[in-house]
């Protein structure tokens, strides 16, 4: 009986080879889908750090009455409940004015910077479509003010821009006299023309390159036979350039418009702490309402509002821009 039952054990395990490979396989399945989220844990955990908590303690902060007295330890603050959000959104207050004031001069900046950073990108991109001597090195220049650094090139045109001594002045002034006087750029209501184009100058390189790219895809194929057919440039863009490019263009503006609305680097370095009103970007105001005057409490809820307008706008400019392509398809 001892010598029979290892040979049937034996036999019983050659007879069904599924019964060692079962727990073999269902192991290698479970390491091939658990290893692409072992390998994102990283990164998830990174923008869990980075991304969501700050954004959780700063939404907990907009309920909370957090002035220069709590900054030690801003656990302690009063709970202030919907109070800041209210002096936010209350229009006949000195604070919810302000705060419109700069909603409105934002979304008129970033309407103006988004609209002209992709005409131009768009219009270069085209133009660098043709093959002609010296194309490589325009592309090199078109793309230097998106490869330099925010602040030296924002630094150079402060310089540019100085009252007496700017090189905007000079040649505006001094050599083609478009102007009775030398202007004040950073100040007055010049200062939104000032920082619409160095917004611009920074931004349409991106667009460029987006654009270019996408144009990459396009068939050269249908230019020809629309030439052939008799089909002007203007034609050829509007039939087939602007079509293709549908897709691209969505998303290149939604990024624009994220990018430009946000912008703070941009006016800050440009003015300072303390903006000129024709300029009154939001992202200085809520720097200023929660740096300068050490209120908060005010600045997060302010945050919180500028957050909920951006989620809206893109919910609905990515719903819109879905059915649109779903009725071209």
């Amino acid at each position: 009986m001892t010598a029979t039952a290892p040979a049937a054990e034996a036999t019983v395990r050659k007879s069904s080879p599924g019964a060692t490979r079962g727990p073999r396989r269902r192991t290698g399945r479970l390491r091939r889908v658990g290893l692409p989220y072992l390998l994102l844990l990283p990164a998830l955990l990174l923008e869990l750090l980075v991304h969501l908590v700050p954004m959780v303690i700063g939404i907990v902060m907009s309920f909370k009455e957090l002035t220069q007295f709590y900054i030690r330890d801003w656990g302690t603050a009063p709970w202030a409940g919907l109070d800041n959000y209210t002096v936010s959104v209350d229009f006949d207050a000195p604070v919810g004015q302000a705060l419109l004031h700069s909603f409105l001069v934002t979304v008129a900046f970033t309407v103006l910077s988004v609209g002209l950073c992709w005409l131009i990108g768009t219009a270069a991109a085209v133009f660098m479509q043709d093959t002609f001597r010296g194309r490589g090195l325009l592309r090199a220049l078109f793309l230097v003010p998106y490869a330099l650094p925010v602040y030296a090139a924002v630094i150079t045109w402060v310089f540019m821009f100085q009252h007496d001594n700017g090189l905007v002045n000079h040649v505006l002034h001094d050599q083609l006299g478009l102007t009775d006087k030398p202007s004040f750029w950073l100040i007055g209501d010049n200062s939104f023309v000032a920082l619409l184009t160095v917004s611009v100058w920074k931004g349409w390189p991106f667009a460029f390159l987006i654009v270019m790219a996408g144009l990459q895809n396009i068939p050269r194929e249908l230019y020809e036979a629309a030439a052939l057919d008799g089909a002007g440039m203007i034609q050829q863009l509007r039939r087939i350039t602007l079509p293709s490019l549908r897709p691209v263009n969505q998303v290149l503006v939604l990024v624009l418009f994220l990018w430009t609305f946000n912008d703070f680097n941009t006016p800050y370095v440009l003015f300072g702490k303390s903006a000129p009103e024709a300029a009154d970007l939001i992202s200085v105001h809520i720097y200023q309402a929660s740096f300068v005057t050490w209120n908060f409490g005010t600045g997060s809820a302010m945050s919180v509002l500028l957050l909920l307008f951006l989620l809206v706008v893109t919910g609905v400019y990515l719903t819109l821009t879905s059915r649109g392509r779903r009725t071209a398809q």
